[in-house]
């Protein structure tokens, strides 16, 4: 959904060094042409699932989620990127739509590649043709996992496991305790795989039994070591 453009300097592209390193400086011209900036605000959608994609996209300010639309309208969060990370690339090399909607968690800013550009770079270049079949490899081993504890682990062991997931994505603030991402009570249950009302009543337990403590949609956790207790055993 390409509908707005920043003007850059060029040196942006910089940003992306996972694929920038890998390419040739005749590689890297020839990138610097078939390129935006994308800015999106807090909770606008980037993609549509069904959508054909245009762009490889790579998120580097803010944070995105994507998600599935599910049974009843009731979504599930897949996956939440964090700077510096690539998407909308599967569906470029399936030759497919996109199977999720991406949509900004907070004010991002987007690099746009476009798709004929990264097919021929893909096609010439070995090592970036590696990384990309390494970075598939990589995101289909953790959607494994994911769905095994998604459908296995009670609400409770759903809950913990997405908590301990913010945790060792986004860090702690400076207190050390407090998880760097906020998410919505609607959020944290649709990447948790429940209700928002399982959530909301999970959380409060975790909060009775000093797990953790809350403050609106930040989230400080008091005993690490039970938390990932409660993600094990599920």
């Amino acid at each position: 959904m390409v509908k707005k453009q920043t003007v850059t300097d060029g040196n942006e592209l910089e940003k992306i060094n996972g694929i920038w390193s890998l390419l040739t400086p005749e590689e890297q011209d020839y990138l610097q042409s078939n390129y935006l900036i994308q800015p999106f605000k807090k909770n606008e959608i980037i993609h549509y699932e069904g959508d054909r994609p245009t762009h490889m996209m790579c998120l580097v300010h803010g944070k995105v989620k994507l998600y599935k639309e599910g049974v009843g309208g009731r979504n599930q969060i897949v996956r939440i990127l964090q700077p510096v990370s690539y998407f909308a690339y599967r569906a470029i090399f399936a030759d497919g739509n996109y199977n999720m909607t991406a949509c900004a968690l907070e004010s991002s800013t987007i690099i746009m590649l476009e798709r004929e550009a990264v097919l021929h770079l893909v096609l010439q270049n070995n090592k970036l043709a590696l990384f990309f079949i390494r970075a598939l490899a990589f995101d289909l081993g953790v959607s494994d996992a994911r769905q095994v504890n998604l459908t296995q682990k009670h609400i409770r062991g759903r809950l913990a496991e997405s908590l301990i997931f913010m945790r060792d994505n986004y860090g702690l603030e400076e207190d050390e305790a407090t998880i760097n991402v906020y998410l919505s009570r609607e959020d944290l249950a649709n990447l948790s795989n429940m209700t928002t009302s399982n959530a909301i009543r999970t959380l409060s337990m975790f909060v009775s039994e000093r797990v953790i403590a809350m403050d609106g949609r930040r989230i400080k956790i008091i005993d690490e070591e039970k938390l990932r207790k409660i993600s094990r055993l599920g």
